[in-house]
């Protein structure tokens, strides 16, 4: 029994009176939940010693209440940022510089050695050769492997397009995915020798995931829904990138953290304030220079 108690809440439902209790006893603040006779409810009752303090401990939980509560309605009555035109014209530049550098690749078209000098080789990139990063991305072993990464690539591109635009997303992508490579390179075995668009299909996986968290995380909402983006990327990333024979588990991991680093760093987020055509051109651009350096 409570010494002097008094009443600091009352409520027909008894479940108000019992969430409230349970932010008492949270405290430490000793209180007892009792119906009032006859047919009129329930009551919150504590010490007179700790009125005061419980009250106040009540005030801040009905201030939070109402904090999630306006912020759940703006949620709901916010109107969703319309995707950006065009998430498809990104998706198909990206196939089309894949099935152009296979097919260059298997007709010897340029050098007869094209894959070899394409091919991220951690000794070579160690001496200095750089493009390898690059180039990787467009070579694949065979119609399987690039059919695998045209699927996913064309998906992950395609949304990740219509968040930050096509333009803007597919220099992200080629840029993340290159310096992924970079670093992979440069830390992998000297033996070590990688091709694949894989890595690129993870840096848009993270770049969507990073980006989409951006965009939700001023919301005043439950941490599991702010972190909601972000997770699924996640279980994405285990999902698709860790399973498999000869599956660049260490290549997909560097790509999707360094895609999640671009999508969540806010000066590089601007470049979607460029126009996506110069973007996208950039884009182009870095494959092209890669690639006339490999040819040199």
């Amino acid at each position: 029994m409570l010494n002097e108690a008094i009443e600091i809440h009352r409520s027909l439902r008894r479940i108000d009176c019992a969430r409230r209790a349970f932010v008492l006893t949270a405290v430490g603040i000793p209180n007892e939940v009792a119906p009032v006779l006859p047919w009129r409810g329930w009551s919150l009752w504590v010490s007179a010693a700790q009125v005061t303090e419980a009250r106040s401990q009540l005030a801040q939980y009905q201030a939070e209440q109402l904090r999630f509560a306006a912020a759940h309605r703006a949620a709901q009555q916010m109107p969703s940022r319309p995707a950006r035109p065009g998430a498809w014209l990104g998706a198909l530049g990206y196939a089309l510089v894949l099935l152009v550098v296979a097919a260059a690749v298997s007709t010897g078209f340029g050098r007869l050695d094209a894959f070899e000098a394409g091919t991220l080789d951690a000794a070579r990139v160690r001496s200095g050769e750089w493009w390898r990063a690059w180039t990787a991305l467009t070579l694949h072993v065979d119609a399987a492997h690039i059919t695998a990464n045209l699927g996913a690539g064309i998906w992950f591109g395609w949304l990740a397009g219509q968040l930050a635009g096509p333009g803007t997303a597919w220099l992200l992508i080629v840029l993340g995915a290159g310096l992924a490579n970079l670093i992979e390179g440069l830390a992998a075995a000297p033996g070590y020798r990688s091709v694949g668009a894989s890595t690129a299909v993870f840096t848009a996986l993270g770049l969507m995931s990073a980006w989409s968290w951006r965009e939700h995380r001023h919301l005043w909402l439950r941490w599991p829904s702010r972190l909601a983006p972000l997770v699924a990327g996640v279980v994405l990333l285990g999902w698709l990138g860790t399973s498999g024979e000869h599956t660049d588990v260490m290549g997909h991991l560097l790509g999707f953290a360094v895609g999640v680093a671009l999508g969540a760093t806010r000066h590089v987020r601007a470049l979607a304030r460029l126009p996506q055509w110069l973007a996208g051109a950039v884009a182009l651009g870095v494959i092209a220079v890669a690639w006339a350096w490999a040819c040199a």
